[in-house]
């Protein structure tokens, strides 16, 4: 499904949204910081959580493994040329992010419940109409599969058995099913303390977790650089070469190495996929235009910044140059490479932090698909499906799971940037009038 009709849909889709809006969404980068610092913030707005707390839900997700283990996948397969084609994606993702998310305000609807709720499927049937309501279940029935945490259990429990158990002769190398599984029963353990809370648990612990574990993996990655200063300019230089030439890889092919590059874009910040609509869609707020700009930090936090220091660590340490295709055990290499033992440490730690917080949000997304399929009394339901699935993909290979994954996310974009695209208009009428209101201080 990756191929080159769904690469132009979503990059060319979110170059659309850059020239339409007139670069829109980058000239308001400093009032979109002010809304997330909560100076707009209206607990009587309708919503469930604030600002912080929606765009802290959905970084819970997006910067998560994809920028762990996703990212050493694209140089693995890719080269360095993969990581510019990730930063276009990113750029273009950012005004996505904008449209899409404002849309999931200005088109809420209410579930069977009576409750209000956002998301691609209800901007779909309260934006087009009732009419178009196949093409919002087709996006809820993908929804419910891609929100699955097979592979941050996969990759959370790949590190606990390469950094900890394996060196401490814990488990064998070669044969760790049982200790996979018993780990998959921890994790399985631990998130459903958390999901079994709702969305309102969820923001808050992902609103403490977001901020500490981006502090702390862009320090750790800072030493790391810092070592390698020496070469750091050339591999700069080196990312942008080889994403015209593919020399690195691909066997030369630039539009594979575009595919890979934008493939795991989508997967690390989800700009064009939809499942941040579902989060933002629960932010306390009247205005959508300013969701709409909380929300396309998300790309520039994500990408520009975390991703972009998962492969400057790769590359300055050589260790993509191995083969290994195996995501969280490259980045490992890479720290331990600079770092050392506190390195694998170090990481082991972000990992599981990464790891849990996407964990948490993923279900809340799975359970907002299944509440529109089949009633919000109904939607709890898939918690109990969505933590047996964690054990699934603690003893699944990283290929299959990266598979799936990748094949709902293509199937989510589709419906999500269909609407968003037709809905564009809308869009800018309301950012014409809450600008128009800002200026004359109308917006306190």
């Amino acid at each position: 499904m990756w191929g080159t009709p769904l690469v132009i849909l979503l990059c060319g889709g979110g170059l659309y949204f850059m020239i339409y809006s007139r670069l829109l969404p980058f000239r308001y980068f400093t009032h979109a910081v002010n809304v997330l610092r909560g100076k707009y913030d209206n607990p009587d707005d309708p919503g469930d959580i604030n600002h912080f707390e929606a765009l802290s839900s959905a970084l819970a997700a997006t910067v998560g493994m994809g920028n762990i283990s996703g990212v050493a996948v694209a140089i693995s397969v890719g080269g360095p040329g993969a990581v510019f084609w990730m930063w276009m994606s990113a750029l273009v993702g950012i005004a996505t992010k904008f449209f899409t998310c404002s849309l999931s305000i200005m088109y809420r609807g209410k579930d069977s419940n009576g409750d209000i709720q956002g998301g691609t499927m209800y901007m779909i049937v309260e934006g087009l109409g009732k009419k178009w309501k196949p093409l919002a279940a087709v996006f809820a029935i993908a929804g419910l599969f891609g929100a699955l945490p097979i592979f941050q259990a996969n990759q959370l429990t790949q590190a606990i058995r390469d950094i900890i158990l394996v060196p401490n002769g814990l488990t064998d190398a070669n044969d760790h099913f049982f200790s996979d599984l018993m780990t998959g029963l921890v994790i399985l353990l631990f998130v459903g303390t958390v999901i079994f809370g709702g969305i309102k648990r969820i923001g808050k612990v992902a609103s403490r977790m977001v901020p500490a574990m981006v502090i702390l993996y862009f320090s750790s990655v800072l030493v790391i650089l810092g070592i390698h200063i020496d070469v750091l300019g050339s591999y700069l230089i080196q990312i942008v070469t080889d994403a015209f030439t593919a020399e690195a890889a691909m066997g030369g092919a630039v539009g594979a190495l575009i595919i890979t590059g934008v493939k795991r874009a989508a997967f690390s910040n989800e700009a064009g996929i939809g499942t941040a609509t579902l989060a933002h869609g629960a932010a306390k707020t009247k205005e959508p235009i300013r969701e709409g700009l909380v929300a396309m930090l998300g790309p520039f936090i994500d990408t520009i910044v975390v991703c972009t220091m998962t492969a400057l660590a790769i590359l300055v340490t050589d260790v993509w140059k191995t083969g290994d295709q195996n995501g969280i055990t490259l980045t490992a290499e890479a720290f331990s490479e600079a770092l050392g033992p506190t390195g694998i440490y170090l990481l082991m730690i972000c990992v599981a932090i990464f790891a849990g917080s996407s964990l948490f949000t993923f279900s809340y997304y799975g359970t907002k698909c299944l509440g529109f399929l089949a009633g919000a009394n109904r939607q709890h339901i898939y918690n109990y499906f969505y933590v047996g699935s964690i054990l699934l993909g603690a003893v699944t290979s990283i290929n299959a799971v990266i598979n799936l994954i990748d094949g709902m996310y293509a199937t989510m974009a589709i419906p999500t940037m269909t609407v968003a695209l037709l809905l564009s208009p809308k869009v800018m009428a309301a950012a014409k009038d809450y600008f128009g209101r800002m200026e004359k201080k109308e917006i306190l």
